[in-house]
């Protein structure tokens, strides 16, 4: 008997015409959709997607990159010099997925097994902000804060009730907190009567207020009630 061909250069084929189906194709294979996310925020060296994602092996990254790119997700291409290394950048199309990531995110957010103290990547914080901004919260207010978290740095802007965040040197922030992801996301999206001793836990250099602003314009959706069986 022969062999039904079940997969594509980009997943597992469903064999459905709606574009859902087909989506799950391109971003469906486990670690597609993560590598995706890291490359939000500018291109990256095979090196740091690995880095960035903890347990993800060298095979399996190599599998995913490839099939993303010949889905047309992702190109890679060489820095010149000095550089003059190999990177991975989403094309615009790719770009165009940060809303699946948003809303996927948020609304995952409201599961009661979510556990919000495993390991976070810095991208994945900085797309969480852009996720739960509350500009209504916000308001006229502008700010401009660095955020560093080992080699990376990354600066958050706020103006006109909008939120921004890129790779950066953080050169002229009201505010540069130095630490983890998950020291920062406690922060941030923790309750008010534990912030101090979260503090702790970074280094602030310049207007530690502006930091403590910007802990309130973000607020978790509430969680989905599990109904017992």
């Amino acid at each position: 008997m022969k062999l039904e061909k079940i997969t594509s250069l980009h997943g597992r084929r469903y064999e459905d015409a709606c574009g859902t189906a087909l989506g799950l194709e391109i971003l469906g294979e486990r670690w597609a959709l993560l590598v995706v996310r890291e490359l939000m925020l500018g291109p990256k060296r095979f090196g740091d997607l690995r880095a960035s994602l903890r347990g993800l092996s060298a095979n399996v990254l190599t599998q995913r990159l490839e099939g993303l790119e010949a889905a047309g997700v992702l190109v890679k291409r060489r820095l010149p010099p000095p550089a003059s290394v190999q990177v991975y950048e989403l094309t615009p199309w790719g770009l165009e997925a940060e809303p699946i990531i948003q809303a996927m995110g948020r609304w995952a957010a409201r599961s009661p097994d979510h556990d919000a103290t495993l390991p976070l990547s810095p991208v994945g914080l900085m797309l969480s902000f852009r996720t739960m901004f509350d500009a209504g919260k916000a308001g006229a207010t502008r700010t401009v804060l660095g955020f560093r978290f080992g080699a990376e740095s990354f600066v958050v802007r706020v103006a006109d009730g909008a939120l921004t965040a890129a790779r950066a040197e953080p050169a002229g922030a009201e505010a540069v907190v130095t630490g983890s992801p998950e020291g920062v996301a406690a922060l941030v999206y923790g309750d008010e009567a534990g912030l101090a001793a979260r503090m702790a836990q970074l280094t602030v250099e310049g207007d530690a207020g502006a930091l403590v602003r910007f802990t309130r314009w973000f607020e978790l959706p509430p969680k989905a009630e599990r109904r017992a069986a």
